[in-house]
């Protein structure tokens, strides 16, 4: 295992953003905290550092743990190949796809080899007094040990699946055997929470972003156009294609822009993005963007590299107009500030986007567009639903798999700009009194404070 580095941020920062009364219930919160934690860490351990929501909410919110002057701590696990091949079947399961018989002894058994080796490390480092925050599949196998060594802990999940499948049901038997003695059981949704999980070890905490993070942070439009520039997703006074384009050039300043940003993963549906676009005959300067992380910078997300190669293969039967206005954009993960700018100018800066998957936990891309005063189109799958009330602070497509839905919702933003202006200035207010850090926190110490009253 190997520990994260912090940076404090400030709640006095954060307070700036808030109404009144959210920054009274934050500082309550942040009083408890303070009592109620003294003396201990808060550990809180997934599968990866960068690329993803989950690595992104604990960057930012315990930063402000440790300004509320919390011992907060985060490791992430030691993997193989094996293990992340195991828990990228486990993702899709749970979420209703694949195949229930990937997981079988064998899966068991490479699942198990890699987290006893990580349970060792981390008995080492966590006191009996210590709480201990786990996220998501891949550190479910460390319920049982640290239990044993009377360490009290919470697993979270942040997917889930709305209505049980074959699929999902397989996922969660699998982990079943590892997390049910979990002392609370934490998902995004309670619709997320499998048949048999305990109702009063249940809590359910929406994830958030931050505000003031580089992801989210106001930009000006002409610092947008200069970001872009820079990182070869505008095309400014001719130049090369940058090397992360594929598909179509990048567009001009002078284009209105689509934009999904997303893991390369199948359940984000980027195929039937583009074919939707296709199909919606937009005006001639519209263009699609499509960006995602580097494929080697996401190192819990095996799959990313083949799936990025099967929307290229998609892109290349598409009719020529639209390919010539469809890009595909692999945004480097080296830099982690840059990356998050880079993504923030291309949300800030699109004229419309999308969020068209197939299933998901929640959808924090969804939360920072919107967050941006973007109009939004999404599927009503997993927290999107939850974000966005149709019609009123962005669309959703009931069917995911309906094309013909989501080209008729792009033809509608583009043909009435005032219905897009105002679903996207009602999409921040939503965000700004429902999903920031502030609300996140509460609710943590909330959960923390729980786990010192479970036996």
């Amino acid at each position: 295992m190997r520990e994260v580095e912090l940076t404090r941020r400030s709640l006095a920062a954060l307070a700036s953003v808030l109404t009144a009364d959210q920054w009274a219930a934050c500082a309550a919160a942040v009083t408890r905290a303070r009592k109620t934690l003294a003396g201990r860490v808060i550990w809180n351990i997934n599968a990866t550092a960068t690329g993803g929501g989950v690595a992104e909410i604990l960057q930012t919110l315990l930063g402000y743990f440790l300004d509320a002057g919390v011992d907060a701590r985060w490791l992430v696990l030691d993997g193989n190949a094996d293990f992340f091949a195991v828990t990228k079947r486990l993702h899709n399961a749970i979420h209703g796809f694949g195949d229930p018989g990937e997981l079988g002894a064998s899966a068991h058994a490479a699942y198990w080899r890699t987290l006893k080796g990580n349970a060792a490390d981390l008995l080492f480092q966590v006191r009996p007094d210590d709480l201990v925050m786990l996220h998501d599949p891949q550190t479910a196998g460390l319920v049982e040990p640290l239990r044993r060594a009377g360490v009290r802990v919470a697993w979270r999940s942040h997917i889930g699946r709305d209505t049980p499948n074959e699929q999902s049901v397989s996922g969660w038997e699998f982990l079943r055997r590892y997390m049910q003695d979990a002392d609370a059981l934490v998902f995004s949704r309670p619709q997320h929470a499998p048949e048999w999980a305990p109702v009063g070890r249940i809590r359910v905490i929406p994830p958030s972003i931050d505000p003031l993070d580089a992801k989210n942070r106001l930009m000006t439009t002409s610092e947008r156009i200069r970001v872009l520039g820079e990182a070869g997703l505008l095309t400014i006074n001719g130049g090369p294609i940058s090397p992360v384009v594929q598909g179509a050039p990048p567009p001009t300043p002078a284009a209105r822009l689509v934009v999904q940003v997303s893991r390369w993963d199948r359940l984000k549906d980027m195929p039937g993005v583009m074919r939707g676009f296709a199909d919606a005959n937009l005006p001639a300067d519209v263009h699609l963007m499509l960006a995602g992380p580097a494929v080697g910078g996401v190192p819990d997300d095996p799959e990313g590299a083949k799936v990025l190669d099967e929307c290229l293969a998609d892109w290349q039967l598409l009719p020529t107009a639209a390919r010539n206005r469809i890009s595909l954009v692999s945004v480097p993960m080296d830099d982690l500030l840059k990356n998050a700018t880079i993504i923030n100018a291309v949300q800030g800066y699109a004229d419309v986007v999308t969020q068209k998957s197939l299933a998901e936990g929640f959808g924090l891309t969804v939360t920072e567009a919107m967050w941006k005063r973007r109009p939004v189109i999404g599927t009503a799958v997993g927290g999107i639903q939850d974000q966005i009330t149709d019609g009123q602070d962005g669309l959703l497509i009931e069917d995911p798999t309906d094309l013909g839905a989501f080209a008729k919702s792009l033809r509608r933003l583009f043909r009435e700009p005032d219905l897009a202006h105002e679903l996207g200035h009602a999409a921040h207010r939503r965000v700004l009194a429902n999903y920031l850090d502030d609300r996140h926190l509460a609710s943590t110490v909330d959960l923390l404070s729980y786990l010192l009253g479970a036996s």
